[in-house]
């Protein structure tokens, strides 16, 4: 059996999960409701305080989904419980980020500033201290749609292995590259 599959979900009080036709799981708690769909094939059994995902066959196919919907599930419910963040670094002179509402403003070395609208479940927030990087945090309850936003803000200047200036994540570490030396004669 899968190691991650064969694992319940424990569910916190206060989150209900409903498995309606087609398996539609819903799952609803303080901080919001999140629904996915999973494979029709995949039995999902809500007990009373854990969710067990279970396979029909052990084919290829039904083995990696297994892993899979499990984990979704259990992203869901953290999602609804605690919610996730992200940190972005803004790091190079002259680079500026501001949000005002969920339009997030970006000035990172271009000829013009970049506008990017972070959908409505996603919140943004920016910090801006002199002598420091530029911050952004978002938060939301979805983890595959915030780290889909934070890739995408990352895409725009993504850092450079020279000077180490561009968007990056809090704590990620980028490998530096020695510059040109001058030739000897």
């Amino acid at each position: 059996m899968s190691r991650i599959g064969k694992n319940p979900v424990d569910l916190p009080s206060g989150v209900t999960v409903t498995v309606s036709k087609g398996n539609l799981v819903t799952v609803k708690g303080p901080k919001g409701q999140l629904t996915q769909q999973v494979d029709p094939d995949m039995g999902i059994e809500v007990k009373e305080s854990e969710i067990q995902v279970t396979r029909p066959t052990d084919s290829k196919r039904h083995r990696s989904f297994h892993g899979l919907y499990r984990s979704l599930v259990a992203n869901m419910i953290e999602g609804v419980t605690n919610g996730y963040s992200l940190t972005l670094e803004v790091i190079g002179v002259g680079y500026r980020a501001e949000n005002k509402g969920n339009l997030l403003i970006l000035t990172l070395g271009y000829s013009h500033p970049i506008y990017f609208a972070v959908p409505a479940e996603v919140s943004v927030e920016t910090v801006s201290a002199k002598g420091k990087n530029p911050i952004i945090s978002l938060k939301s309850m979805d983890k595959q749609l915030i780290g889909q936003v934070a890739a995408k803000i990352r895409s725009l200047r993504k850092p450079e292995p020279y000077k180490g200036k561009g968007i990056r994540f809090e704590g990620e570490t980028i490998r530096r590259k020695a510059g040109k030396t001058a030739a000897k004669k």
